[in-house]
């Protein structure tokens, strides 16, 4: 390409300039991050459902709550680990978040399971995350399920206020200034704003409550057929506003909620600054957002190919190897002492107690090894999230993609040493602690003993020769 001027020609072409949605393409490798992030998104979700898996278990009395554990025999970690298969492979893409279930759970009534999700990233964990809260506005809730998903809901809310706050900020700040933000400054920064994360997307569920209320309140009157023509005459107008401002806030909750978390990381202002930005980038560019949305989640589930083939090539490949030791049939015609791993770790494997207990054991460090190809899936949509935040507020208020909310870095201890200072050339030289009068003059030596000289000392004896004439 040919300058105008005729002055030469231009070599490169920034294109993350005339296409800044192409910056998404960096999640993925943020979402990565030398495995903390794929860490840090792993303990966050099995603390979610292991605390949903609690409340079903409080909750067990009601048939449809306890059928949701069932499948999976009490551990509702499978519904996890069975996203990532045992051997490479094209994963299935199932945008209807029903995921990879096991069999006797296919054929049960798995749209009410708050723990089925999607191998897609970004999708999949938005659904997941929203879920519990969403059924609670089904047709045929009972005050048992209302409040198991109240419960399951408020609890994502608070494990997600901290660890999602974390990796946003992470990626918050390395997708605008390019640093390094080290995992001890990223937790410091969600345990300070945890309160922040966590009210945020709780005011607008209180004011959805506040109008619910009051509506069921109207709705009783529906009891009787005199009541129910006053109301029908005069109240239910105002109840459809009521209705009006309920769906306004849920379509506000339901799509501006990630946004709160990366308005947070981003910006370091309290809850009603991220409930003001999420509102107005979510109304005003609203097909921005779908299209950053779209791009997100193909370049998710691309890295999801990635990511749980690689994991699946670690297991399948240790079985592998594994095998050659277990099964000398490999080696000797007649061998009889043939045992695969895939055969030890079947149900229907013969093997005594305390090979059980070291099946047992390889599940479990195959179910690690799954858990951090999972922690991808959040890690990702957390990272995606934040991204598309900052891309609608570059959309919205033109402001730069590098501006980002910086804390002042701590003083680092001296460890009883003297603080450092720099002199006029910038060499690092021993601060001097004498505090100076606020004119800036040097301290006057008013009250101090007179110091000898070395020029003014008086002649010794032997000096004195020097003195006569």
């Amino acid at each position: 390409m040919c300058d105008d001027n005729g002055g030469g020609t231009l070599r490169t072409v920034a294109w993350s300039e005339i296409c800044p949605w192409l910056r998404l393409f960096r999640c993925f490798r943020l979402a990565i991050g030398f495995g903390f992030p794929l860490l840090l998104s792993a303990v966050a979700i099995l603390l979610t459902v292991s605390g949903w898996a609690l409340f079903g278990l409080l909750f067990s009395g009601d048939p449809e709550i306890a059928e949701q554990l069932r499948p999976y025999k009490g551990c509702p970690w499978l519904a996890l680990t069975d996203l990532v298969p045992d051997k490479p492979g094209l994963p299935r893409l199932d945008l209807s978040m029903g995921g990879d279930r096991p069999a006797p759970y296919a054929a049960a009534d798995a749209s009410r399971s708050i723990f089925r999700r999607s191998p897609e990233p970004f999708w999949g964990s938005f659904t997941q995350l929203s879920r519990p809260l969403w059924q609670i506005f089904s047709s045929d809730v009972t005050v048992t399920k209302l409040a198991y998903l109240l419960l399951c809901g408020l609890w994502t809310l608070a494990i997600w206020a901290f660890f999602g706050g974390a990796i946003t900020r992470r990626a918050a700040v390395e997708l605008a200034c390019e640093e390094h933000v080290s995992p001890n400054a990223m937790l410091r920064y969600a345990c300070s704003r945890w309160r922040t994360y966590f009210s945020a997307p709780l005011l607008l569920l209180v004011g959805v409550a506040a109008f619910s209320v009051g509506i069921g309140l109207v709705g009783t009157l529906l009891h009787w057929d005199v009541t129910a023509a006053i109301s029908g005459l005069f109240l239910w107008p105002l109840m459809l506003l009521g209705g009006l401002v309920i769906t306004y806030l849920l379509v506000w909750l339901a799509f501006g909620w990630p946004l709160m978390w990366a308005a947070t990381s981003a910006e370091g202002q309290d809850s009603f600054d991220a409930l003001s930005r999420s509102n107005q980038y979510l109304f005003q560019r609203p097909l921005h957002y779908l299209f950053y949305v779209v791009v997100a989640v193909l370049i998710g589930w691309l890295g999801w190919l990635v990511v749980s083939n690689f994991a699946a090539g670690v297991i399948a490949l240790t079985n592998w190897a594994a095998d050659w030791g277990a099964d000398s049939s490999r080696w000797f015609a007649q061998g009889s002492g043939a045992r695969q791993v895939e055969e030890l770790l079947s149900d229907g494997a013969e093997i005594g107690a305390v090979g059980a207990f070291g099946a047992g054991l390889i599940l479990f460090w195959c179910g690690c090894v799954k858990m951090l190809a999972v922690g991808f899936l959040y890690s990702y949509f957390w990272t995606a999230s934040t991204c598309i935040y900052l891309l609608l507020r570059y959309d919205a208020d033109a402001m730069e993609l590098d501006e980002v909310f910086l804390e002042e870095e701590e003083d680092e201890a001296t460890y009883g040493l003297p603080p450092l200072g720099t002199d006029e050339a910038g060499a690092p030289v021993v601060a001097d602690d004498t505090v100076l009068p606020e004119d800036g003059a040097a301290p006057s030596d008013e009250g101090k003993p007179p110091t000898e000289s070395p020029g003014n000392e008086p002649p010794s004896e032997g000096d004195e020769r020097s003195n006569q004439p």
